[in-house]
């Protein structure tokens, strides 16, 4: 029997209530621990002193601050036109990931790094295991089809002690696959997490940019600024999100006994009727949508799973009561 719980999209959601970053950045602790940010602190609209989140620079300032401030990482840095994440929203999805896996625990989010995810897409900046593993010691495995983006990652994970034999990385060599190639025969992972790319194409990618800077600017912006950075793999790929989505679910089903929970951010609610009707073609046993929002940007979290009800509580039995960290 197939089960889906869908929340309620209406009313925006809001920060995660554990999530570190609601209201405003606390800029003299940030600046405290990262003098450097300093420079690039303006006063906004209302007079308030805030970041120019308009500079590429100014936002690479202030993550390299956060993760340092809230998240104990002592080195951070990407390679320039990399994508620089915003960081409360890739909290909101550990964090709403956590509520997730405890819905199958009797309400309990299972930590400790004998949890361990599938981080698809880590990206030069592994935020999702930074983030998963500071907060609730989780373990992550951190795929991509870039040898620079690994490498980068590798970089970031051996200069951070808390991060070594925590996160592994691996390169996908196969860009049309997902989970293929990547996670072995008899690898259990706990859940997987994804930020796929959203556009088709560039020129999708940069019309996109010119519409959110000029509602941010309230003004027509004619020169696509990439605040954020990122490229191709990281904002377009070809057919989207929704056959990047596709794909993944179709190959989840290989891997259906491996994995307790399936997930991914997916940007345009017109593709989710697509994935729920592909999900129960292939059999998923129960899928969920999960709202998420900051500031004016809706998203949401799909996840499913393919273990029967007898079945999670066993894998719960397994990997997350009878097994703790040495």
């Amino acid at each position: 029997m197939q089960k889906s719980t869908k929340k309620n999209e209406e009313k925006p959601p809001v920060l995660h209530p554990r999530n570190k970053h609601k209201g405003r950045y606390d800029l003299k602790a940030l600046c405290g621990s990262s003098p450097n940010l300093k420079e690039f602190i303006i006063k906004n609209k209302y007079g308030k002193q805030s970041i120019d989140f308009f500079n590429s620079t100014a936002v690479k300032a202030l993550n390299t601050a956060l993760v340092k401030v809230h998240y104990g990482i002592e080195y951070w840095d990407i390679p320039n036109g990399f994508l620089c994440p915003p960081i409360p929203g890739r909290a909101d999805y550990i964090h709403h990931l956590a509520d997730l896996l405890a819905s199958t625990n009797k309400g309990v989010i299972p930590v400790g790094k004998h949890i361990k995810g599938l981080d698809i897409g880590v990206g030069a900046n592994c935020i999702y295991p930074i983030i998963g593993n500071a907060v609730y010691g989780w373990s992550f495995a951190g795929t991509d089809i870039d040898q620079k983006k690994i490498d980068s990652a590798v970089l970031i994970v051996t200069k951070n002690p808390t991060l070594q034999d925590k996160v592994e990385l691996r390169l996908q060599t196969h860009p049309g696959q997902i989970f293929k190639e990547v996670v072995d025969a008899n690898e259990k992972i706990d859940f997987s997490i994804c930020n796929p790319p959203f556009h088709a194409n560039q020129k999708e990618a940069e019309a996109g940019t010119l519409r959110k800077l000029s509602n941010l600017k309230k003004k027509r912006i004619k020169k696509p600024e990439l605040n954020f950075g990122g490229q191709g793999g990281e904002l377009w790929t070809d057919g989207g999100e929704r056959k990047f989505i596709l794909n993944m679910i179709n190959e989840s089903k290989y891997f259906a006994k491996q994995c307790a929970w399936f997930t991914t951010l997916v940007s345009k609610q017109s593709n989710l009727r697509t994935f729920y009707n592909r999900l129960e073609e292939i059999g998923a046993v129960e899928h969920r949508t999960i709202p998420m929002g900051q500031g004016n940007k809706q998203s949401r979290i799909v996840a499913w799973t393919f273990l029967t009800a007898q079945e999670q509580q066993s894998w719960v039995a397994n990997r997350w009561i009878n097994k703790t960290d040495n």
